[in-house]
């Protein structure tokens, strides 16, 4: 007995691939993060967080403008060493706000965030604390993802070269001034 409907070894590739591209992002029914190296709830606290850094006015802030995802890609590549710094931290972060104020860092009021950060920042007796540390670390990886280059993750649509009215900077190696512009510098 003949078998006709058998598969061509394209079609048999193409589904193959197509059942393992659908099983990985079923993965046993959990919900498939669209972060690298966060999680969706550490994500969500980091970005409520970098708010509070660089805060929404008439421009975009810190989490309008991708700093979260410039963070996240940061941590799954180049800064591969401190995805353990973040995890304790936002942990942290969410504990102590849930022992002061009975909530994640995420539910607090946008004055009770202010005021806990600023403590943190501020208080002596959190000077030497991992927490500090933390804090201080996130600052510096919110004003690199705002201010930073967009190919990095961060600073989406050029969001604050736009609120300071920068051009386009030019990129090493390419001109984007005057074609006809020639340098006239020469020595006599």
């Amino acid at each position: 007995m003949k078998v006709k409907n058998r598969l061509k070894r394209r079609e048999f590739m193409w589904l193959a691939a197509s059942a393992v591209a659908i099983g990985s992002s079923i993965s046993c029914g959990e919900v498939v993060s669209p972060w690298r190296s966060l999680t969706t709830d550490e994500a969500d606290s980091l970005a409520s967080l970098c708010n509070q850094i660089i805060p929404e006015d008439q421009d975009l802030g810190a989490a309008s403008a991708d700093v979260v995802n410039y963070i996240d890609v940061q941590l799954s590549s180049r800064l591969k060493r401190m995805k353990k710094v973040y995890r304790s931290g936002i942990a942290q972060l969410n504990d102590l706000s849930f022992e002061r104020y009975g909530k994640k860092f995420i539910s607090l009021s946008d004055q009770q965030q202010v005021e806990f950060l600023t403590a943190i920042d501020r208080d002596k007796a959190w000077k030497e604390t991992t927490l500090h540390k933390f804090f201080r670390i996130v600052v510096d990886h919110t004003m690199q993802g705002f201010y930073g280059d967009p190919r990095h993750g961060g600073n989406r649509n050029r969001a604050s070269w736009a609120m300071l009215n920068l051009p386009y900077p030019p990129i090493r190696g390419r001109f984007h001034g005057d074609a006809n512009a020639t340098n006239n510098s020469k020595v006599s």
